[in-house]
């Protein structure tokens, strides 16, 4: 091999990494990684809302009208949020819900930037679950598996700041304080879900989540009391996210407290 050839074959060599880097946008990790979260979000999102509003279809149509029952349809959603928060809570946070989204980054426990992306994908997961329910059944207004004041709209709204109160104060405690036993974090959030579905659930439908109640009201077109689910979660949540960050601080070292630490607290990364 000549000289000249060999001077080539280092050139080459010389000018590979200046290839992989004009790899194009997607060769960034960080884009990678928040395509994957997005990703994470929309699937998420997606069966969860599958999941909790097709046993609501179930209790009311067909031969399973009034087998699954209230109590039913209350566990069911705090099991796929349970399930679902230990499959993607280390991907994507496992939020499921805008709500929750925004007052983790207005405490600065998410970045502000992924914010949008997250919204659209929580919805898109929402209004494609909808959609597959009613590909699936055949469902009138009488049927409507979305969220609808049961008495006034603003005993419906306090209804859901409370359960989005308690739901995002149980949420900032185990996901963005390392002192909390972080592994029970899914059963914790999970439990939470259905003392607030058994609470609200008669009054509100608790919702606590605005995606769960426009994805519904998109697909079927029913929008009386919209505003109260997308008012109420987002105050409550707020709120309930600035009460444990009033009480999260001690005066003891944080060396003598547990220093177990959850995998959802990527949630602050």
């Amino acid at each position: 091999m000549s000289d000249h050839e060999i001077t080539k074959m280092e050139e080459g060599d010389l000018k590979a990494p200046k290839q992989q880097k004009d790899l194009g946008f997607f060769s960034s990790p960080e884009v990678v990684h928040t395509i994957q979260k997005v990703i994470a979000e929309v699937i998420g999102t997606y069966f969860l809302i599958f999941a909790g509003c097709c046993v609501v279809v179930l209790n009311k149509v067909g031969e399973s009208k009034g087998t699954i029952t209230f109590p039913g349809i209350a566990v069911t959603w705090g099991l796929s949020v349970m399930i679902l928060v230990y499959s993607l809570g280390h991907i994507s946070g496992a939020h499921f819900n805008p709500a929750v989204t925004i007052s983790f980054a207005v405490y600065r426990q998410f970045p502000l930037k992924q914010v949008p992306m997250y919204i659209v994908a929580q919805l898109l997961g929402a209004i494609l679950a909808s959609g597959t329910l009613c590909l699936l059944f055949d469902l009138d207004e009488k049927s409507f598996f979305g969220t609808i004041p049961a008495g006034s709209n603003v005993q419906s709204l306090v209804f859901e700041m409370l359960a989005s109160f308690l739901l995002m104060f149980v949420i900032s405690a185990v996901s963005t304080d390392n002192r909390a036993i972080g592994e029970l974090a899914g059963i914790a959030v999970g439990m939470t879900i259905i003392i607030d579905v058994f609470v609200a659930g008669p009054i509100s439908g608790a919702s606590m989540n605005p995606a769960r109640s426009i994805g519904p009201a998109l697909v079927m077109h029913v929008y009386s009391g919209l505003w109260v689910y997308i008012v109420g979660p987002f105050v409550g949540t707020f709120l309930g996210s600035s009460a444990y960050n009033l009480i999260r601080f001690t005066d003891k070292p944080l060396n003598e407290l547990s220093g177990s630490s959850s995998f959802l607290n990527s949630l602050s990364r």
